[in-house]
């Protein structure tokens, strides 16, 4: 629905589309999280974590692959252009939609009993309706008893770096490139390489942890230290590149200079390294979230697309009015500290598994 109301936008559909669009992603997300817990055990969580945002990030490649040569030269997008795209993109929601249908439900313990008669079993299906709306009342209610538990508190703060992160290298960042002067003709097809590049990072980074996680004998620890290390390194890198003013620079862009001579490789090669570090971010979080509430991951997917949801919100409200380098500052305090957390959660984790226990935190 929020993709075909771009076919022919309207102010009035946009807007409630985007209303429509946050609350389906809500649900879809915590979904998606319970789906892939449920389908996965202790071993594979990481696996099948890694693949899961390969696969959702291939988009990122695949869509701005298209726009880039689709568009290449343009300076103004016709509406026969616009419609094409998506017209495209609103048939390829809708198969995705009808798949969704396809997957698989794991096979469950028979709680009535082989023996059971049939009469029992309609009276559980008669009954179902009633028991919905327990259940998802109760999830609500596991939801804010587990947002002040410790551990969640503890990824709560990784989560908020996620958000905000997220807001940066999928509007913030592309503006930038697209308001810096200096790059020439192509700034603005260099936003659409951008994409390209940062949607190769997230594929690269999904698919080598989901490899690599059957024979980590080191946790998750060691992938978040390298995402916090490729990420402050693309941080470093943007604030020599780009001009202070990119993220509020008017239509026409920005001839400030920046610390060093704005390099158009350097500025994709950036893109790459957000694109990793964020990789390394999710799929561990989604591994972790999946691991340790596996009896019950739906309250604590929620709560993860909750804290992500409102930070990039929050990130975006502040990138109208920020110069880039207090936002990069921003970045790096929440990484650091969110990254100190994850480490603690993860060897809490490792503590009690060690110990033969079953974890639980609610």
């Amino acid at each position: 629905m929020y993709i075909a109301v771009f076919i022919q936008p309207f102010p009035w559909s946009f807007y409630t589309a985007s209303v429509f669009i946050g609350i389906a992603a809500a649900v879809l997300w915590t979904a998606q999280g319970n789906c892939l817990t449920i389908n996965s055990d202790e071993h594979t969580i990481g696996r099948n974590s890694g693949i899961f945002w390969a696969l959702l990030q291939s988009s990122l490649f695949f869509g701005n692959l298209y726009i880039y040569f689709a568009w290449q030269g343009k300076t103004q997008i016709s509406e026969s252009d616009r419609r094409t795209v998506f017209i495209a993109l609103t048939v390829i929601s809708l198969i995705g939609t009808v798949l969704f249908f396809l997957i698989r439900k794991p096979d469950s313990a028979n709680i009535l009993g082989e023996d059971e008669s049939s009469d029992d079993q309609d009276l559980d299906v008669n009954e179902s309706a009633q028991n919905n709306m327990t259940k998802a009342v109760d999830a609500f209610k596991k939801s804010l008893k587990l947002c002040v538990t410790k551990e969640m508190l503890l990824l709560s703060i990784t989560t908020a770096y996620t958000g905000l992160e997220l807001t940066f290298f999928s509007g913030v960042y592309g503006t930038c490139i697209g308001a810096v002067n200096k790059f020439g003709v192509e700034e603005k097809s260099l936003i659409g390489l951008s994409g390209i590049f940062i949607g190769i990072g997230e594929i690269l980074g999904g698919s080598l942890f989901g490899l690599l996680s059957k024979n980590n004998r080191f946790g998750r620890n060691p992938v978040v230290l390298l995402g916090i290390l490729v990420h402050f390194i693309a941080f470093y890198l943007i604030f020599l590149n780009m001009p202070g003013d990119a993220p509020i620079a008017p239509v026409e862009g920005t001839d400030s200079s920046a610390y060093i001579q704005s390099s158009k490789e350097v500025a994709i090669f950036c893109s790459f390294l957000l694109g990793l570090g964020d990789s390394c971010f999710n799929t561990q979080l989604l591994s972790i979230l999946g691991f340790l509430y596996s009896e019950d991951s739906a309250p604590a997917f929620a709560v993860f697309k909750f804290v992500q949801s409102i930070c990039a919100a929050v990130a975006f409200f502040y990138s109208n009015y920020l110069l880039l380098h207090w936002q990069l500052l921003l970045m790096v305090i929440f990484g650091f500290f969110g990254t100190v957390s994850f480490f603690a959660v993860e060897w809490e984790a490792a503590a009690i598994v060690a110990r033969g226990s079953d974890y639980r935190s609610i």
